[in-house]
């Protein structure tokens, strides 16, 4: 089956520097551009961080000097190191995939909550 499966999350202090990783199943063949997304309550989702296959990167004006996107091709994993974590940073983050063939794979969500 293929998926995306996120790791980490849960409570981290403002300050914090966590590592999540998401890997895609073996399934999923040809992908071009993973990324991080987030949704914090009451808002839309929107883009965190997002990197090719040949690792160009964006980022979100918010995080940009505090996350960054990194990934393994070998291992289709992608990971997203937050530094310097904000109160306002505290979200649902979830992982995506985007195929060479238009296909859109999303992770199931890992939350993460910015607090003392």
């Amino acid at each position: 089956q293929a998926q995306l499966v996120e790791s980490g999350g849960g409570l981290v202090q403002p300050g914090g520097s966590p590592r999540f990783p998401c890997a895609a199943s073996g399934s999923i063949s040809g992908i071009y551009t993973m990324g991080w997304y987030r949704r914090a309550l009451g808002k839309q989702r929107e883009l965190v961080a997002t990197i090719t296959r040949l690792n160009g990167t964006s980022y979100a004006d918010s995080v940009k000097g505090r996350f960054t996107i990194s990934r393994d091709n070998a291992k289709n994993t992608v990971y997203l190191q937050m530094n310097s974590l904000k109160v306002e940073d505290t979200a649902v983050y979830y992982c995506n995939a985007n195929t060479v063939n238009s296909n859109a794979y999303w992770g199931r969500g890992t939350q993460v909550t910015v607090s003392s």
